[in-house]
């Protein structure tokens, strides 16, 4: 019988995980950490997908009273089965999850809100009915009213208060209201707003009853969650007592995965590893969540994607799909929260510079999103930004991989396109400039392109700003149109770095030639004297990486300096 165990992929349910043979990496020790914290009300915030329900599962399984008989099976040879808290299986848990709320309007938030309180409330008396003698009988009263109020919340307090039960309450998905609010692009109606969140708003009066309860100890702890700290300032006075751990040093690792982890997950699950054609590191890792945090994680939704395709296909092929089309969402999301020119501008600093230096604010507001700080710090908790390292009083952030760099290089693109309404992207003539740049080893047709219907149509915003970084992350995003190379910005040759390297996707091993690019740029006005400065710079460089030893014994590689002179001359020299 084989011993190997399936991928998760998907899957937040602890239970369904333990019991039914899938891999589980094991974070149960960070649950004793939590429990030692002095606050008992926590907050902690990760991307999308990083792991957040299948760990609120895993809280809910451990401290609930309804599984003790079958905790030795469920935490078993997990670092919690031998190293037992005080308040293990002691309570009875309530779980809020909104990630399901109607925001289109006020009436639909309103009696989404309320359904969603209703069938959690109704869940955890019928769940704990075994130890709630008349949960039966007051949900039927709930289900009996025509209208419900947040008073059914102090029915469950009430049942619970009057067996000596605690509650541990957790929430998923605390900030949906906000964050379906920025996802859709949406001036935020001020009134909406404040229906939903601020004064004697419905979501505000939810957690003052959780504070209340608190306060008399029916709620013993609570646990909550999100994508950001955007509602934090706005229910600040109502659910004043949260104890904000996102950022703290020893929960880095608390979701995601390390190296060793994925390397313990690959070895459970039966990957072989001289199979994965893929840099994962390059593409999947880099996130870290405090500036003096020495192991980066990977973002295990994209590694268990990965993996499950690698099995599906057999060891003897390559995955097509290498990024987890479930993460499109961010480019979307991202296009919509660049509409002011103050976040353009951000977003071009990014992408030119690889990085930004900033402060990571701990709360803001929904309406403050303009400001830089504010919206570089969304980015960050949005998984589009990772901490690299402190740099004096503020950190450095920078992109944490290449998946999320390919969402910044789609985007560059469409702000062109957006802003310079001349331009059509002719998609066949794009794969056939990449295809002949590949296969006859042409890069002349590339660049025709690139330069005739984008470089020659900006507008004056893009000229502000066009130099040998800009047009690097034009070339870039043209590229993605194909992906029979995987690009490499700033690619470390040693010594120096070459501004592009086309690497040929494993995918695709009839690719024939592979790249090394190298930019140079001048002003219409600049004198012969500099471009030729530049030109012989330029080629040195090449000489350089073509020789590196990275580089050296690449087959079919072929290099060239792309020389351009404002933004309608160039010269393409071969250095061979």
């Amino acid at each position: 019988m084989s011993t190997l165990k399936q991928l998760p992929y998907g899957n937040a349910d602890f239970q369904n995980i333990r019991m039914n043979n899938f891999v589980y990496v094991d974070k149960t020790c960070f649950i004793e950490t939590l429990e030692q914290e002095s606050s008992s009300s926590q907050l902690f915030i990760r991307p999308r997908r990083f792991g957040k329900s299948l760990f609120l599962s895993t809280l809910a399984y451990y401290y609930d009273i309804n599984y003790a008989d079958e905790f030795e099976q469920l935490f078993g040879g997990l670092y919690i089965g031998q190293h037992l808290t005080p308040r293990k299986n002691s309570y009875a848990v309530m779980e809020f999850d909104f990630s399901g709320i109607d925001t289109t309007n006020a009436e639909g938030f309103r009696n989404s809100f309320f359904d969603n309180i209703r069938h959690t409330v109704c869940r955890f008396l019928n769940n704990h009915k075994e130890i709630f003698p008349n949960a039966l009988q007051v949900i039927d009263q709930i289900n009996q009213q025509e209208h419900t109020t947040l008073s059914i919340l102090d029915w469950s307090f009430r049942v619970a208060e009057s067996e000596k039960i605690k509650i541990f309450v957790i929430v998923d998905e605390y900030d949906h209201f906000a964050n379906d609010l920025i996802a859709m692009g949406t001036t935020v109606d001020d009134d909406f707003y404040k229906k939903m969140i601020t004064a004697n708003g419905l979501v505000r009066d939810f957690y003052e009853k959780l504070k209340v309860a608190s306060k008399y100890g029916i709620v013993d702890r609570t646990f909550i969650t999100g994508i950001s700290p955007v509602m934090l300032d706005d229910l600040t006075s109502g659910y004043n007592i949260v104890d904000n751990l996102t950022l703290e040093l020893q929960y880095n690792e608390m979701l995601g995965f390390t190296r060793e982890e994925v390397n313990w997950l690959m070895d459970a699950a039966g990957i072989d590893a001289g199979l994965i054609n893929v840099d994962m590191e390059y593409y999947y890792n880099g996130y870290l969540f405090n500036g003096y945090a020495v192991n980066k994680v990977y973002n295990p939704s994209m590694i268990l994607y990965l993996f499950r395709q690698q099995l599906k296909i057999g060891k003897d092929k390559i995955p097509v799909n290498l990024i987890d089309p479930n993460l499109n969402m961010d480019p979307s999301r991202l296009k919509r929260l660049i509409k002011n020119d103050c976040s353009r501008e951000v977003i071009i600093e990014i992408i030119k510079e690889g990085s930004i230096v900033s402060n990571i604010l701990e709360r803001f507001s929904i309406d403050r999103l303009e400001d830089d700080y504010h919206f570089v710090s969304l980015l960050f908790y949005m998984g589009l930004l990772t901490i690299k390292e402190p740099a004096l009083n503020r950190l450095r952030l920078v992109i944490p991989n290449y998946s999320i760099q390919r969402v910044y290089w789609e985007q560059i693109r469409q702000l062109i396109e957006d802003n310079s309404y001349s331009i059509k992207i002719n998609t066949d003539l794009v794969e056939e400039s990449i295809s002949a740049l590949a296969m006859q080893g042409d890069i002349h047709s590339f660049v025709d392109y690139v330069s005739q219907n984008a470089f020659s149509k900006l507008s004056d915003f893009d000229l502000q700003r066009f130099d040998e970084k800009y047009i690097k992350v034009l070339l870039l995003a043209y590229l993605l149109l194909n992906n029979i190379y995987i690009p490499m910005s700033e690619y470390e040759t040693v010594p120096g770095r070459a501004d592009i390297f086309l690497q040929r996707n494993p995918n695709f091993p009839q690719v024939k030639y592979e790249w090394v690019l190298e930019l140079k740029y001048c002003k219409t006005d600049a004198k012969t004297t500099e471009i030729d400065q530049k030109r012989r710079e330029g080629l040195e460089q090449l000489k350089q990486y073509i020789h590196s030893s990275r580089l050296k014994d690449r087959s079919n590689l072929k290099s060239a300096l792309l020389l351009f002179i404002g933004k309608d001359k160039y010269e393409i020299i071969s250095n061979e």
